[in-house]
């Protein structure tokens, strides 16, 4: 083969680690949005059993479900990689 076809430009190891950290953050900052969404529908919920003024139904209800629908995703996000890691276990080498 000829040697002047060009190669493509290998990712710098820092590059690399780089997207390796993002992956990181996105998930951690993934993983606080749920915990917000829980806290939040929490205190929704609170104030209206506590029948405080301003307390609406529709806005704890909705407050309640986005909470209940961020931490279904997320789980289903973390069954997907625990699946993902028992693969590549489970190649053979």
């Amino acid at each position: 083969m000829s040697a002047n076809i060009p190669m493509p430009e290998v990712a710098s190891r820092s590059a690399i680690a780089g997207q390796n950290s993002d992956f990181g953050a996105l998930l951690k900052q993934s993983m606080a949005a749920v915990g917000q969404n829980q806290m939040e529908a929490g205190k929704l919920a609170a104030s209206f059993e506590r029948g405080d003024a301003g307390a609406d139904l529709g806005r704890t209800m909705v407050a309640v479900q986005k909470a209940d629908l961020s931490l279904r995703a997320m789980t289903e996000v973390r069954n997907k990689l625990v699946d993902a890691y028992k693969d590549i276990m489970n190649m053979p080498v």
